[in-house]
Order: C-alpha cells, then structure tokens, then sequence
C-alpha cells in the first residue's frame, strides 16, 4: 500500500515539474503579418502610381522612380555594414522610402537630388533614430522637406508641360474666352498653384472669376485630376490609380479607414466652409462651383497620396483609433491652411511632418485602460 502511494505521488511529481509556466516578454498575441510581407505589399500597391507616371512622364520618371529606390536601399545598407549592424535593407522599408520621395518630386528634377535626398531619409531620418520602429517622422517626408529647404527651384519648378489636348497644355482652346495673358498663367502651373493664384490672375488680367472658375473646374479638368494626365509630382499623377492602390492594401488590412477617410474628410469640409464663407473675388455667388471646388482639393496635389500611403504608416502614426482619427484632423486643418494662407499651394507634407512630432502626445493621453486595474481615487 505505501508503495502505491509512492508511485502515485512520483508520478504527480514528474507530471507538474512538466507543467511549468512559461515567462515572456510581450506582445503575447503576434500577427502572421511580418514587417518585411507588409513593407513589400506597400511597394506592391504603388506600383500603379508609379507605372502611370512613368507612361504619362517617359523615360525620366523611371530613372528618378528607380534611382531614389536604389540609393535607399543602398544607403541603408552601407549604413549599417559600416555600424556592424544586421543588414536589413531587403525587408522593403528602404525601398518604400526611396519610392515615396520620388513620387513627392517634380517629373523633371534632377536624378542626383533624389539620391542625396534618399540618402537623407535613410541616414538622417530613420537610422539615426535608431532604424525602423523607432524614427519619429516620416524618412520620405522629411527628405522632401529637406530637398525643399535646399534646393526649392528643383522642387517647385520642375514641372511637365502636355502635349496639346490636356486641359494644362499651352495649346488648349481657350474654351471660358479668357483673356490671353490669363490664359497662359492658368496653363503654366500645377492645379493647385493655379487654383493659388486665381484671384491674383482676376486681378492682374481683367479676367472673369466666372471664366477662370469654368477653366479651374471644367468636367474635363476633374477627369484629368482624376485620371492623372495634370502636372504634378510624380505621385500626384493619377487619383485612379492610387486609390487602386489603396484598395490593396485595405484588402491585405495593412491600413484601416480611420487615418485616410479622416484626413480626407477634414480637408473637404474646411474647404467647404472656407469657400462658402469667403468666395473668390468677382464670383460671389460661386455655389453652383461649390462642390467642384470641394472635389479639386481632395483630387489635386498629394492629399490621396498623403492620406492613403504616408499618413498611414504604422511607426510615425497613433496607435489608437481614436488617436488615429485626431491625428488625421490634426494633418486635415494643417494642410487645408497651408494650402489656403501658406506660402506653397501644397501643404500635405508638412501637415504630416508636424503631427507627426506629437503623435508620442496622443498615444499618451489616449491609450486603452489596462484591464484588470482599478480607477484611482482622490488621496491615493
């Protein structure tokens, strides 16, 4: 009998000492999603964008599309060999880097501009900070912004001029009657510094709010927006295109609507407010343009690009979807005021860069409670 009991408790014994709890550090639920699947998928759904500009532009948007990728990929390489760090420039974060300073640059910039500006992002931006994970704004965006400080000419002149039959084109008929002179100014600009400088055009030139307004919001220039053939930088090219990208990567749930659908709604309804309370000089009694006007905003310049694929990345954005959202309103007014009061016509990259900066703010005060803690009280 005391040999069976002995058996019986050996037995247990061995049983519990395989039983042990085992300790780790978290996060204890992980996602099938590596970093380097959902950095390449992002590459993946700009893809489009990037093929478009390159049929739309020629042979030199692929030589800045491809040289700034590369010399990402490269800086961040040689980066860390010379750090004796792991070599991680294949995992894709080099490569979205390099893409998106491209697609934030004039089709006509110089080829060298982009590679130091690529260099910037990497080195400066993100390694620096500690490499991915860890950098606080976004490396694309703030190499743009450092291209911008040092070289603004490239950065704001560059532009492609159409063959005849794009609604930008020297060339096209002047279908609103518009004075010669303020014909060529329209046509001489990107959308958005058209749009800019229209009540200066009004002004200098004699012509009609109406006129211009008619030229600025035509159905045939919301299809160019739309479709892509308008000056721009090189990811401003096609709204079709981008959002064909975007759809991919809520297909893949690499982003969520909070970041993109919140930016994009702020900026409409700034602009709509802004403009139903103080229209264009001469054309007072815009409300019939109204909506256009709210439509040109979302189309032109980067705001898709902006709020789909820089907005959105999981480092330099909140945590929270409520954080989330009050970032993206945040990245809305700051564009929508730089757009409308600034000094550029173009105001996304720098909304971004700016919440960016207090996005460790917004993930500190508001954050999920813990569960299983109590609510403190007064006197603890």
């Amino acid at each position: 009998m005391a040999e069976d009991i002995n058996t019986q408790h050996t037995e247990r014994t061995q049983k519990t000492s395989k039983m042990q709890l085992v300790l780790s550090v978290p996060p204890h639920v992980r996602d099938s999603q590596s970093v380097t699947y959902i950095m390449w998928c992002v590459v993946i759904s700009l893809l489009p964008a990037a093929g478009y500009s390159c049929y739309l532009y020629g042979l030199k948007a692929a030589k800045l599309l491809i040289a700034s990728t590369i010399s990402a990929i490269i800086a961040e390489a040689a980066y860390q060999m010379l750090m004796k760090k792991k070599i991680t420039a294949h995992d894709g974060s080099a490569a979205i880097t390099g893409l998106l300073l491209a697609m934030n640059v004039p089709p006509h910039a110089p080829v060298w501009m982009v590679c130091i500006g690529s260099a910037f992002a990497i080195i400066i931006a993100k390694q620096l900070f500690g490499g991915i994970g860890f950098n606080i704004f976004n490396p694309a965006l703030a190499a743009r912004a450092f291209l911008m400080a040092s070289w603004p000419v490239h950065m704001t002149t560059a532009w492609h001029q159409f063959n005849p039959g794009n609604i930008l084109a020297k060339d096209i008929a002047n279908i609103a009657n518009l004075p010669p002179t303020a014909f060529d100014a329209i046509t001489s600009a990107t959308p958005l510094a058209c749009l800019k400088s229209a009540p200066q055009i009004i002004a200098d030139y004699g012509a009609s709010a109406e006129a211009v307004l008619q030229t600025l919001l035509s159905n045939t220039m919301l299809k160019s927006l739309f479709i892509g053939s308008v000056g721009g930088c090189l990811g401003e090219t096609s709204a079709l295109f981008l959002l064909i990208g975007a759809t991919f990567l809520f297909i893949k749930r690499i982003i969520s609507w909070h970041i993109p659908i919140t930016y994009i709604l702020t900026v409409a309804i700034f602009m709509g407010i802004y403009y139903a309370l103080r229209p264009l000089p001469g054309a007072e009694s815009i409300d019939h343009f109204l909506p256009r006007m709210v439509l040109f905003h979302i189309l032109s310049g980067g705001l898709i690009l902006g709020a789909f694929f820089m907005a959105t990345d999981m480092v330099t954005s909140p945590v929270t979807h409520i954080g989330m959202i009050i970032y993206a309103i945040g990245c809305g007014v700051i564009a929508s005021i730089i757009r409308l009061w600034g000094g550029y016509p173009e105001g996304v990259s720098y909304s971004i860069l700016l919440m960016n900066a207090i996005v460790p703010l917004i993930d500190r005060y508001i954050k999920p409670k813990v569960f299983g803690t109590l609510k403190r009280t007064t006197g603890e």
